[in-house]
């Protein structure tokens, strides 16, 4: 074999020599030559580059692209002075290492040395061919002189460098740089380079995780041959491979299911940043209940860029958590979240002003009677601590005011698509009776933050001139933000007073806790709870979500960008300052309203049938100004009653028409029989 192997070798050196140069010629042009077009993984990049994720190939295989302008130069230059030392000379096949190779071969009676440049041995990869028999390394010579006939140095460079094999499913530089450094090829060192030059001769026999003596000394030949300095010697090699960055990886599914033909997503997320709120979504989890999940989504609400966003705290099943999901584009009820929104209108619309006196008192729409979340109520107290306290009542009149409607399309302007579980909008909105995504209400209040109009949010880079309807204007948005920024931070956080506009939400039965808020250049969303919508007791926003949100705004900036002055327009004046109509609200149908303090009869009621008993009849009222008058048909029975229970003398039988007078002059009335 070695004697056939070195005739071989020097019948072709001397054949070419001796005149057959056009039958060789044509023998070489009529090579079909492999595609060198190769799969390679799909990746998703970072605004910078950096690489987020990539999706293996055929049979679990990994190999990522890559240009020589993306590789060290002197990775190629030691590539070369190991390899093939003569690759920029030679036309894919070099006599001089053949005829080396065969005399060693004869000498000592085994293959010392193949021969093999490095375009035999890419001819060799895309053929995924042998070197054990003579016809094989026949056929790579062909291929290899007819390569550098048709291809660049560089191009075959490529083709070595994207099929070369470097242990277990890992082919190509790229892929190996980041499965035994974690890096990209640019950034090795002489050491770490020394070992991707050996570990394609031999990738399984010299794998370091499995052989690290044999690859310590494959990788000091190699730092022999280019005269490296002592110390890279003792550098350690790699005792694992590496898993593959494997960031924001819900946004990178969605981006090969939209486009499933693109090799390449470069989006508008910082690794960096995205490596930090992962992290930050894990330990918001610890120590909740089994299968609670979180979701944050980071944006600059100045350009619409998405900086960072984690669909969950484990991209698996991990802890009963449905990690699969993204919970940034699941709808959700969005609790108390929509309040500064229905606010923004009602200062658009003349309702009210952030010191309009407001009354938070029980009220009813026919069968949809709101309450505040702990039960009470506080009475009149102006709009800001109505939105302040997160009330429920005055949030419910002002719709009432504006319409739900209107509601509804103030969120579309915003650039959300709100879900409906019915047909027809009703008050129940105003208090999270709609589906929101968490990518939504971000888009939401970064519109609030730039004043009423948005750039569209986007994790696509360079999508630029895209943005929301004006839904608010911006004074109404400033008074907002103005607000909100006045609600004190979480305990035990960095963030200064009214250094963060922010909001919480707790949905109905403790489904969702929400904290969404902005500075004046980026907006966050944290939402917390189970995807499969299962209540999570005792969950509340403002004391699981919050506080995760200002550990979000301090990753990503060290100081905060401040929050804008106020529109030259804005009225700024106390409650007593402002215009009549504004110091109190009171609804379009006040004047047919009763007062909340008005006298009330709550015995006998209305209809009320009763046995005359000789004895009178009782009577009992609640508010009311002492003192009061009480009429029967009209005649005045009792005059300056001050007690809210009395006996009234009726003794006719039949119909009769009790009415109460207080002392402003309101009136109340109930008819009742007499039997």
């Amino acid at each position: 074999m070695i004697r056939r192997y070195g005739l071989f070798a020097l019948v072709l050196i001397l054949g070419v020599g001796a005149g057959l140069r056009d039958q060789f010629d044509t023998w070489v042009d009529a090579t079909k030559l492999p595609s060198v077009l190769i799969e390679t993984s799909v990746e998703v990049r970072d605004r910078n580059g950096s690489l987020l994720r990539s999706f293996t190939v055929e049979d679990g295989r990994t190999r990522l692209a890559l240009s020589l302008a993306q590789t060290d130069p002197d990775f190629i230059a030691m590539l070369i002075a190991y390899e093939d030392k003569r690759f920029y000379s030679h036309a894919g096949v070099d006599p001089i290492a053949l005829l080396r190779a065969t005399r060693q071969a004869l000498w000592q009676g085994q293959v010392r040395s193949g021969g093999s440049t490095l375009t035999m041995q890419a001819a060799r990869l895309l053929e995924n061919s042998g070197t054990g028999h003579w016809q094989g390394k026949l056929r790579q010579m062909r291929l290899a002189l007819a390569m550098e006939r048709r291809l660049t140095k560089t191009q075959i460079l490529e083709v070595y460098l994207a099929h070369a094999p470097y242990g277990g499913p890992v082919e190509g530089l790229r892929a190996a740089s980041f499965a035994w450094f974690g890096k990209e090829p640019l950034r090795l060192s002489q050491a770490e380079a020394a070992l991707l030059v050996a570990l394609p001769q031999a990738p399984e026999a010299r794998r370091p995780d499995r052989h690290p003596l044999a690859a310590r000394d494959a990788r000091a030949r190699v730092l022999a041959r280019v005269g490296a300095m002592a110390h890279m010697y003792q550098a350690d090699v790699p005792r694992m491979m590496r898993p593959y960055p494997r960031l924001a990886p819900h946004l990178a599914d969605h981006l090969r299911a939209v486009d499933p033909s693109a090799l390449r997503h470069d989006v508008t997320i910082d690794a960096r940043l995205q490596a930090q709120i992962s992290a930050l979504a894990k330990r918001a989890v610890n120590g909740q209940p089994r299968g609670v999940s979180a979701a944050i989504l980071v944006a600059d609400h100045r350009t619409g860029e998405v900086l960072a966003r984690a669909g969950s705290p484990n991209y698996s099943a991990q802890g009963g958590a449905l990690g699969f999901v993204d919970m940034t584009r699941a709808t959700r009820s969005p609790g108390s979240t929509l309040k500064p929104l229905i606010y923004a209108l009602a200062f658009d619309q003349g309702l009210v002003h952030p010191d309009t006196l407001i009354n938070d008192a029980p009220v009813s729409f026919g069968r949809y009677a709101p309450q505040n979340f702990d039960g009470q109520f506080r009475g009149e107290l102006t709009v800001r601590e109505a939105l302040k306290f997160s009330l429920n009542i005055p949030p419910v009149l002002l719709t009432q005011e504006l319409g739900p409607a209107r509601l509804m399309a103030g969120l579309r302007a915003a650039g959300t698509a709100p879900k409906l579980p019915g047909g027809k909008p009703g008050l129940a909105i105003a208090l999270g009776g709609v589906g929101m995504t968490l990518e939504e209400l971000v888009q939401l209040y970064a519109g609030l933050a730039q004043g009423g109009e948005a750039p569209l949010l986007s994790t696509a880079l360079g999508r630029e001139g895209l943005s929301t309807r004006r839904f608010v204007s911006d004074v109404a948005a400033w008074q907002v933000g103005h607000i909100l920024s006045g609600i004190t931070p979480p305990a035990g956080t960095a963030a200064r007073d009214g250094e963060v506009a922010y909001k919480t939400g707790t949905s109905y039965g403790h489904r969702d806790a929400w904290a969404i808020g902005y500075d004046g250049a980026h907006v966050i969303g944290v939402w917390l709870g189970r995807p499969d919508g299962t209540p999570v007791p005792g969950a509340f926003g403002g004391e699981l979500a919050a506080p995760i949100l200002f550990e979000a705004f301090g990753r990503v900036a060290s100081k905060r960008t401040p929050l804008p002055n106020p529109p030259s327009d804005a009225l700024i004046v106390t409650t007593a300052a402002l215009p009549p109509p504004l110091q109190r609200f009171r609804s379009r149908t006040a004047a047919f309203t009763p007062a909340p303090d008005a006298p009330i009869v709550d015995f006998p009621p209305e209809g009320a049938i009763l046995r005359s008993t000789g004895d009178g009849i009782p009577l009992r009222l609640r508010a009311g100004v002492m003192p009061m008058t009480v009429l029967v048909n009209g005649v005045p029975v009792l005059t300056q009653l001050r007690q809210r229970n009395a006996m009234l003398d009726i003794s006719g039988l039949g119909f009769s028409r009790i009415s109460v007078v207080d002392a402003k002059g309101r009136a109340a009335q109930v008819e009742i029989r007499l039997d």
